[in-house]
């Protein structure tokens, strides 16, 4: 599909370039889609006319809790981010939440969604409308056919939501955090898409996997298909691997992961195989002010004078 790599645009830095300077790099590196975690005007502005493909999230727990409090304030968003600038800015989705925990989701989420949905068919735009989950919304998750949703009762109305509505789920791949956590199990081949690992096979139905993302992948298609929304497709709304900062944290390591999945897209996972996988790496820019580890601060692509961390290159 056209616009299938992507690159997630975060801003915890005080040091990053302008909008229309990012906007402009996007466009020089053939990165065809951008993600936004939030409404950002000075960005949309700056992506009028460009033909990036965007994924837009509405922002915190805060933002989400509020649209779903009410129908109003679902309209009033859309009338202020969306509807200014759907014509000239390509708004493939809109991110309802990116990782609600399950505490808050349980009451916001799907309610939220449905106000948001119905605001922009109200108002004639059609942007699906989808949330951004974490990979911890699966469990039993190895072999991927053995996939299926933690929290059913919060997730799976959620997946038929998507279903009624023909949008995607949004997941947050990481196979790093995978690793970091069981490095004596999980080959650091398999994990980065190096050649030379042992591929895995599922034995309950003969798919054979060569790295852990698409695994992974293939699980949180086993828990669609268990939750009745087998016709969802998944959208990897964020996958990375830092270059420095901590454990298996290497510009080589790095490297050798992004360009795997950039390479990747075309080919699908082994479930749905030969069927572009829509995949945003995370993340354009090493923001030096990201809370959390040091890592956090190292999943950048480019350094804020815009020079390469090291080299990644997106098919034309």
């Amino acid at each position: 599909m056209g616009g299938a790599h992507g690159v997630c645009y975060g801003t915890n830095g005080n040091n990053l370039p302008s909008r229309g300077d990012v906007v402009q790099m996007y466009k020089s590196n053939n990165i065809q889609a951008m993600r936004i975690y939030g409404p950002d005007h000075a960005a949309l502005d700056a992506l009028r006319g460009s033909g990036i493909a965007l994924t837009l999230d509405v922002g915190g727990v805060d933002d989400v809790r509020r649209l779903a409090g009410s129908a109003s304030e679902a309209a009033s968003w859309v009338q202020a981010h969306v509807q200014p600038y759907f014509r000239d800015v390509v708004i493939r989705y809109v991110a309802v939440g990116n990782e609600v925990p399950p505490g808050d989701a349980a009451g916001i989420l799907l309610p939220a969604m449905r106000n948001v949905r119905d605001a922009l068919a109200s108002a004639g735009i059609g942007v699906k409308v989808s949330t951004a989950v974490s990979f911890d919304v699966f469990t039993d998750t190895f072999p991927p056919s053995r996939g299926a949703f933690r929290n059913p009762s919060i997730m799976s109305p959620v997946a038929q939501f998507l279903a009624s509505t023909n949008a995607p789920l949004l997941v947050n791949v990481y196979p790093y955090f995978a690793y970091r956590g069981d490095p004596g199990n999980i080959n650091i081949n398999y994990a980065t898409f190096r050649p030379g690992a042992t591929p895995v096979r599922d034995a309950a139905n003969g798919l054979v996997y060569t790295n852990l993302f698409d695994a992974m992948v293939d699980a949180a298609v086993a828990a669609l298909e268990k939750a009745g929304a087998g016709n969802v497709e998944v959208v990897v709304s964020e996958s990375g691997w830092p270059s420095a900062g901590g454990f298996a944290a290497s510009v080589d390591n790095a490297r050798a992961y992004n360009q795997g999945v950039v390479d990747n897209v075309g080919n699908g996972t082994p479930k749905r195989s030969g069927k572009a996988l829509e995949t945003y790496v995370f993340a354009m820019f090493n923001e030096n002010q990201k809370p959390g580890e040091e890592t956090e601060r190292h999943f950048g692509l480019f350094n804020p004078d815009k020079s390469p961390v090291y080299q990644i290159t997106f098919p034309k």
